[in-house]
């Protein structure tokens, strides 16, 4: 992707914010029963590293697979990764959907002219946003798993725009077979031709998952809920693992 040259200077100002900062603390530390040291974790939409680290640190004796498809995104993800050498963080230069598919990822453009990568999507494009775009190669996470021979995934993050669902359907498989806690940005405004988040919640309904809640501006406060409860990060953990959530 070619930058002008403010979106340059931005990009030395990302890198910089992703190598010196680590956000979501609270959120590490009300997951971490479950994410075990020898773990593997699936961060889908990993942007610039923030959730990554957390996983890697928490699990050094695991894996943490890194998905992120744009390039931008992926040149400060590396390279944050790398300053932190964080060896036990595979990253995997793709998106993840319900099949395999080249798409267009648009990136929105700020009004000053930097990018807004983390406002980066797949499928309906925005019409009250100005964008760049580029091809992005997607698999699934089922097809992913039996490629790798991976034998266990205790956890996933998934933070992508509006694609979740579309994720969901290509990890269904992989889900049933591990039962991992998944953690989901759910978000109505980021589901184009959706009205809610009921979709994603009838996806996951058959597995039984304890589902809670997150309060971002709280110190990630979690609350069981028994149904969709309005935009917010959820995290959906078998029932069994329920009484770790917040320890």
């Amino acid at each position: 992707m070619k930058l002008t040259l403010r979106q340059r200077a931005t990009w030395l100002a990302h890198l910089f914010k992703a190598v010196a900062y680590q956000y979501h603390r609270d959120l590490g530390r009300r997951l971490a029963a479950l994410l075990p040291e020898d773990g593997v974790a699936i961060d889908v939409g990993a942007h610039a590293g923030q959730h990554a680290k957390l996983f890697a640190k928490a699990m050094p004796r695991g894996t943490v697979y890194a998905f992120e498809p744009g390039s931008y995104a992926l040149s400060i993800l590396r390279k944050t990764l790398f300053l932190h050498r964080l060896a036990n963080v595979v990253v995997v230069p793709c998106g993840l959907s319900n099949e395999p598919a080249v798409m267009t990822l648009s990136i929105p453009v700020k009004k000053r002219g930097s990018l807004g990568f983390g406002l980066s999507h797949l499928g309906a494009e925005r019409p009250d946003r100005e964008a760049v775009h580029e091809e992005v190669r997607l698999v699934t996470l089922d097809s992913f798993v039996a490629e790798r021979g991976i034998g266990r995934i205790d956890f996933i993050k998934a933070d992508i725009e509006g694609w979740e669902p579309h994720f969901l359907r290509g990890a269904l498989a992989s889900i049933d077979r591990f039962r991992p806690s998944i953690m989901l940005e759910v978000n109505e405004q980021a589901l184009p031709g959706r009205p809610d988040g009921k979709e994603i919640f009838g996806i996951l309904e058959p597995f039984g998952y304890a589902i809670f809640k997150t309060f971002e501006r709280d110190a990630y406060r979690m609350v069981r809920v028994d149904r969709y409860d309005g935009p917010a990060d959820y995290v959906f953990v078998p029932e069994a693992k329920a009484h770790l959530i917040g320890q």
